[in-house]
């Protein structure tokens, strides 16, 4: 393991509540015996089997859910869900469409100034049906700056009766402008993010609402935004293009609106019938043969795991989270979990229809109803015969990606799921006060989160070694706020690998029974979010609070 860090420190949290269990500050109560959480997780789903075959008795309690989508569970009896053949037709094999460039509105050189408000609006998904959606600007729009810029967006909040926040994830930016949890924007009030871009953080960001206990849902309704910095010298050459491909999860009931989430998204994160690219449902783009395109591939969905694969394409991969990596790196497949970005350079060599295909990923689904993921065709590229103009060659050396070097310090994380017995007798809740009275958490060191509590204390400029131990029975992709970090090994059975390259990373994958260890350094100051980005379970408490010190 590279670097042996001068100090182990392992959080003990000081006794408090969580759910109907006490975790005391002995290190041993943080570590949940693998037996003991598989039977809370079986009692757990015989309960939902037992709703699903309950009757009238369900009927009835579905009917007191106050509009909780309970029959997504079983795939029964469900006015909000279409029954099959029932679903909206979405429109296929429209041109691509590129996604709105919010303007820039300043007269100043390396200033980027720009109004952004969220509010409601409506999309026509499926003819004759109107969606209503949450936006930006009434869309998903693109924030296209250069590295050195000074950023200022005037944000205005226009969700009824709901605050909300603008999070740039992947951005170091200070704290009080990260848009975290603990500073939501009120509805009907505004506020003005404003950083600067320092040099070398030239990557392909996004940004997304973070109010606590409404991310979720703000998200799957529609809120979501592009952030590219630019390097002031490109090494990829301009005849590649530069196309943004941002993947997005749709569920539709027969009507056109979007149901409530149901218990079953809040267990594995809402996953919805379509997956769209920049809003569309296999939209199609036309090459040459032989044309080289450069396409940045964004998974915006709140749960949605991506196998990809082009089908008579090749992929080489340039970038990830954090800008692009020291050399090409030819692909296969890519898997995009929620959250995660990576450059591509693909290659159109063969002519007829090239495929962007989702392939079947394990990732630990917990009861009934696993969606049929395999074999989803997300984008087209007819190739003609014509052939491409020839074109510069793809640099041998991209950048140079340094290592961050010695860690002084370990910190562990371990990832659980609690999923308690039923309360049968309290069941007239919205989908979180009901998962409450289930007793479902996801839970950090044996802890759920909470705004008050700090459960890590750093300091500026130190680098760390953090490592994430899934103990659950399913993948969670962890993220941390305001820094970028290195992943330098997966541990799993007792086996070590390490990445294929060096990357900058903001969000990585860990998958059940596995470790995963990188090393990161903060840079400012302030308090930082760190949580699974299934955005359900980081509401269900699988989030901490880090305080940054100078």
């Amino acid at each position: 393991m590279p670097g042996t860090a001068s100090e182990i420190r392992r959080p003990a949290h000081r006794g408090r509540v969580c759910g109907s269990a006490k975790f005391k500050t002995d290190s041993s109560n943080l570590v949940v015996s693998k037996r003991k959480l598989s039977m809370h997780r079986r009692t757990f789903l015989a309960s939902l089997a037992g709703l699903a075959i309950a009757g009238p008795t369900a009927a009835k309690m579905k009917h007191d859910m106050s509009g909780h989508d309970m029959g997504a569970m079983s795939g029964h009896g469900n006015r909000n869900m279409p029954q099959a053949g029932g679903k909206p037709i979405l429109p296929e094999g429209l041109p691509l469409r590129d996604l709105p460039r919010l303007e820039n509105q300043s007269d100043v050189a390396g200033t980027f100034k720009a109004k952004l408000t969220a509010g409601q609006s409506t999309v026509r998904f499926a003819d004759g049906l109107d969606t209503p959606v949450l936006a930006y600007n009434g869309a998903n729009p693109v924030i296209e700056a250069r590295e050195g810029d000074r950023i200022e967006i005037a944000f205005r909040n226009e969700i009824p009766n709901e605050p909300t926040t603008v999070h740039w994830h992947g951005m170091p930016v200070p704290a009080d402008q990260d848009g975290n949890p603990a500073d939501p924007v009120a509805s009907d009030r505004e506020r003005v993010y404003a950083f600067d871009l320092p040099e070398g953080s030239s990557a392909s960001y996004w940004f997304h609402p973070h109010p606590h206990g409404l991310t979720a849902k703000q998200v799957y309704r529609g809120l979501a935004g592009i952030f590219l910095v630019k390097p002031k010298e490109d090494p990829i050459p301009a005849e590649y293009g530069d196309t943004v491909l941002m993947f997005t999860d749709l569920r539709l009931a027969a009507d056109g609106t979007m149901p409530d989430s149901s218990m079953m998204d809040l267990m594995n994160g809402r996953v919805g019938d379509y997956v769209l690219v920049n809003g569309q449902k296999n939209p199609v783009m036309t090459m040459a043969r032989g044309e080289k395109r450069r396409l940045r591939l964004f998974n915006a969905t709140n749960a949605r795991f991506l196998r990809l694969k082009f089908e008579n394409a090749s992929m080489t991969v340039i970038g990830t989270d954090g800008g692009l990596i020291e050399v090409p790196v030819a692909a296969e497949e890519l898997l995009l979990t929620p959250a995660e970005r990576v450059e591509l350079i693909v290659s159109f060599d063969q002519p007829g229809a090239a495929k962007l295909i989702t392939l079947d990923y394990e990732r630990g689904w917990m009861g009934p109803g696993k969606p049929d993921e395999a074999a989803m065709t997300l984008l087209t590229a007819n190739v003609s015969t014509e052939t491409a103009p020839r074109v510069s060659p793809l640099p041998a050396k991209l950048r140079s990606i340094a290592p961050l070097g010695e860690p002084t310090i370990t910190r562990r994380f371990v990832l659980t799921e609690s999923m308690g017995g039923m309360n049968h007798g309290n069941m007239a809740h919205n989908g979180m006060s009901m998962s409450s009275d289930m007793g479902m958490k996801f839970l950090i060191n044996g802890a759920s989160f909470d705004m008050e509590r700090v459960d890590e204390v750093s300091k500026v400029g130190q680098v760390e070694l953090w490592e994430i131990a899934n103990q659950a029975d399913m993948d969670h992709p962890f993220h941390v706020h305001g820094t970028q970090f290195q992943v330098v090994e997966h541990e799993k059975d007792g086996m070590v690998t390490k990445p294929a390259y060096r990357a900058w990373k903001d969000t990585v994958n860990v998958t059940a029974g596995e470790t995963v260890r990188f090393l990161l350094r903060q840079d400012l100051p302030g308090l930082r979010m760190y949580h699974c980005h299934i955005l359900e379970h980081e509401e269900l408490g699988m989030m901490g609070v880090l305080d940054v010190r100078a």
